[in-house]
């Protein structure tokens, strides 16, 4: 049998394409940060003229798209800076990836010719001008394929038949709604498409030079997997557009081989051409594996962007309000979660709205509120919210006679303004509120056994006292490795807080 062990001095090399930037990290065979690097959209790439990594359509209501040619020329530079920085790309193993769930790419007729014959002596960038059949790709944050949605629930006999087959109710954002509108409003384009890629797949498939298949726990994000299966479901892909299958090509477990690094980079950064290139996923999925959640009763929450909240499962339980994926480590089980699409822009709004831009003026009015905010609860949607489906708008609310104990004889009114300590009281504990009653709805344990917090605003040390007391229970955090040492889980020495 083949020797499969590893030279000691392997290298690793992961990539994170998010909403707003892409991200490059080397480890060691012991999992220390060798370098890491990371290109910003907006301000790294601005001729692409993104706003938080994508561009809001004026004319067309709730589109929302990233440019295509965008993470290409993003793999480039953060590839170029990654070899002036001296990294022995012949000393990598494997390479991998993260990206954000539910975007896609379509590739134009005639584009694999193009990916499987790279120049090395061209920048990725200048090769892939003319391969998509729409330059801009629809992001998690669109908002457009309401129609959509409702004929999809419709020919399958109602959303929560759809949730029960592929794990979702149709959601605007997920990716056969997208290609639903496409084939509808873009008949030409749909047929000049040989490949619909997810973000993840596609980025795999720029580093094996062909199309990679698309991964099953990513693949639950489209309206169109078979859940108990991880197969294409004949019934949402006949709902959706016709001869699609063959456009999404074959589902592949989330930790299967993609291929071998393509010969390009072989030659031009000099990657040695037995690196593999292992299956991309989805950001949740990914953190779900990444955060070692393995038993019923651990919850995360990750505080970005958008805000979600998942967990694991050992079945499916069809539900309007959540979303169900594989679990990507474990070929039986399922992963639950909650998305919020208001999140890190939404706080960082408010503070500059209330806290004159400062966190450290935001988190001094936490400080002065009282817990539950003497009964000021608001909702503030910059984006249209998915739970619940509420409209872009600040909807504040007032509960007279409240006591804090008891809904006895409370009285709800609309205001149009709080004191800006109560608007942000309100905004956190709005979000953290609304996370709980949700969870709690999807069959998610309440209280849970332990929540780990990640993300940027998992850094603030009373976000985190407010999480405990809402959820009732202790709250980690992921601490980030400083002088090379190990990614470990620590609890937080925090008081809960109490009413």
């Amino acid at each position: 049998m083949e020797d499969c062990s590893l030279p000691q001095d392997s290298l690793f090399l992961g990539f994170d394409c998010s909403t707003q930037s892409l991200k490059a990290t080397v480890l060691d065979a012991n999992l220390n940060i060798v370098i890491s690097e990371l290109v910003n959209y907006d301000t790294e790439l601005p001729h692409y003229n993104t706003k938080g990594g994508v561009f809001r359509d004026p004319f067309v209501n709730g589109r929302i798209v990233s440019p295509t040619l965008m993470w290409v020329e993003a793999l480039d530079l953060i590839l170029h800076r990654l070899e002036k920085s001296n990294v022995d790309f012949g000393k990598i193993a494997a390479v991998s990836g993260s990206a954000q769930q539910h975007g896609s790419v379509y590739w134009k007729n005639g584009s694999f010719k193009i990916l499987s014959s790279l120049d090395p002596k061209k920048q990725l960038v200048d090769q892939f001008h003319d391969s998509f059949s729409i330059k801009e790709s629809p992001v998690w944050m669109d908002c457009s394929t309401t129609e959509q949605c409702k004929a999809i629930e419709e020919a399958v006999g109602g959303g929560l038949e759809l949730a029960r087959l592929t794990g979702s109710r149709a959601h605007e954002r997920y990716v056969g709604p997208q290609i639903r509108k496409i084939f509808e409003t873009q008949p030409e384009i749909y047929q000049n498409t040989e490949r619909i890629s997810l973000v993840s797949s596609f980025m795999a498939s720029l580093l094996i030079g062909g199309y990679a298949c698309i991964d099953q726990t990513d693949g639950a994000g489209m309206n169109l997997m078979d859940i108990e299966h991880r197969t294409w479901s004949k019934i949402a892909l006949e709902a959706t557009a016709p001869g699609l299958e063959v456009k999404l090509g074959k589902l592949t477990p989330a930790y299967a081989v993609a291929g071998s690094i393509v010969s390009y980079y072989v030659e031009r950064y000099h990657f040695n051409k037995k690196c593999v290139v292992v299956q991309w996923s989805g950001d949740n999925p990914n953190s779900l594996a990444g955060l070692t959640l393995n038993a019923y009763g651990d919850l995360a929450i990750s505080l970005g962007t958008s805000d979600t909240v998942f967990g694991i499962a050992t079945d499916h339980r069809p539900s309007l309000d959540g979303h169900v994926f594989p679990n990507p480590v474990d070929t039986k089980g399922f992963m639950v979660m909650l998305v919020y699409k208001n999140g890190s822009l939404t706080r960082e709004d408010i503070r500059d709205l209330y806290a004159d831009g400062s966190w450290e003026a935001f988190n001094m009015f936490l400080q002065q509120t009282p817990p539950l905010n003497d009964g000021k609860i608001g909702f503030y949607y910059k984006e249209h919210e998915i739970l619940p489906p509420l409209p872009v708008g600040f909807h504040r609310y007032i509960l007279d006679n409240f006591i804090g104990d008891s809904a006895d004889g409370v009285v709800e009114r609309e205001t149009e303004e709080f004191d800006p300590p109560s608007e942000v009281r309100a905004l956190i504990e709005g979000q953290l509120l609304s996370m709980r009653a949700h969870a709690e709805r999807l069959g998610m344990p309440s209280p849970p056994k332990r929540i780990i917090a990640t993300g940027g605003a998992s850094a603030n040390d009373h976000i985190l006292r407010i999480i405990a007391s809402i959820f009732g229970c202790n709250v980690y955090i992921v601490q980030k490795p400083v002088d090379k040492e190990k990614v470990a889980l620590q609890q937080t020495q925090l008081p809960l807080e109490l009413p």
